[in-house]
């Protein structure tokens, strides 16, 4: 199991991936749940500004 993050860094995208039971990481908190209906969210690559958010997660669900 693994995640990956992504940012912008001077212009240019650098995602990196971590495993989960890295000893590296020592704690992985949830901030955001986002409500998506793909598994794989690779065409947000290029995307940018307001049509690369994800809809978050209502509660209620």
């Amino acid at each position: 199991e693994s995640y990956t993050v992504r940012k912008l860094s001077y212009g240019v995208g650098v995602e990196r991936t971590f495993p989960i039971h890295s000893p590296s990481v020592a704690k992985l908190e949830v901030v955001k749940r986002g409500d998506v209906r793909r598994a794989k969210l690779n065409y947000l690559r290029e995307r940018t500004g307001k049509s690369a958010k994800v809809r978050e997660l209502r509660e209620d669900q």
